[in-house]
């Protein structure tokens, strides 16, 4: 069976309210495991503890820049604690992607990052918005970001609603990364005029060719990320994973 996580900023009032409550919630609806967006001040020990008790497994957090660069080994000792495989840059400030040499430079940082965190058994990974299929130089942001650096200091979580937002295919995108596709963002569009997010399988995107080509590179883990809602939070991060395991 294919791995499903929730992004957890997809219901982050729910999280910054009762952070270790909403991830029985999540447990509950059948997700495999919760990508984190935020400890909440909880402890690496005892959210390790609400993992085990609810059946969950980390599939990741999403760790900002400046903490990457500054905190490192603190971030690096919590993944290992709550045993979170992957640290993973949400983005980047405009000045780390405002042109060709910015995102070398962004690389190159982003290689050092990736080496220590190897050196500890774990991966790192950069998740991608719309700004990133930017062309400099005739290449977009992630194809800087890949040609320069080490496919095993870097992957990719790509998040399939920003890059049809862009005007790509995912599956394009699947095909060009391969292996260092390693997570995918599963994210719905209403429709290419109505460019809102809405429930999976409700809108527009082709999730089994996405899920298939997936499969064929390995990808490890299919997370849900919701941001706009046609229900109430719960029930649509319920919907979008019945949809989700259907075709997986």
């Amino acid at each position: 069976m294919e791995n499903i996580a929730l992004q957890l900023y997809s219901i982050k009032e729910l999280t910054s309210a009762d952070f270790l409550g909403t991830l029985s919630k999540v447990a509950e609806i059948g997700y495999d495991g919760v990508e984190f967006a935020g400890y909440f001040g909880t402890s690496a020990s005892e959210l390790k503890k609400a993992l085990n008790a609810h059946g969950l497994r980390a599939a990741g957090s999403h760790i900002g820049i400046s903490d990457l660069q500054d905190d490192l080994d603190r971030t690096i000792e919590y993944s290992l604690t709550i045993e979170s495989p992957y640290i993973i840059c949400p983005g980047l400030p405009e000045e780390m992607r405002s042109s060709a040499d910015s995102y070398k430079r962004t690389a190159e940082a982003f290689n050092r990052i990736g080496e220590r965190c190897k050196e500890q058994g774990l991966r790192f990974g950069y998740h991608n918005h719309a700004v990133e299929f930017e062309k400099f130089d005739g290449l977009t942001g992630i194809e800087l970001l890949a040609r320069h650096t080490d496919p095993d200091h870097l992957f990719f979580e790509l998040d399939t609603y920003w890059a049809e937002a862009a005007g790509f295919r995912s599956v394009d995108w699947i095909e060009s990364l391969k292996e260092r596709c390693s997570v995918l963002h599963i994210k719905d569009m209403k429709s290419r005029q109505d460019k809102r997010n809405t429930e999976i399988g409700s809108g527009i995107m082709d999730f089994k060719a996405i899920v298939e080509t997936g499969k064929r590179y390995g990808v490890q883990w299919y997370t849900v990320e919701q941001e706009e809602f046609e229900m109430p939070q719960l029930e649509s991060i319920k919907a979008s994973l019945a949809y989700l395991r259907q075709i997986l």
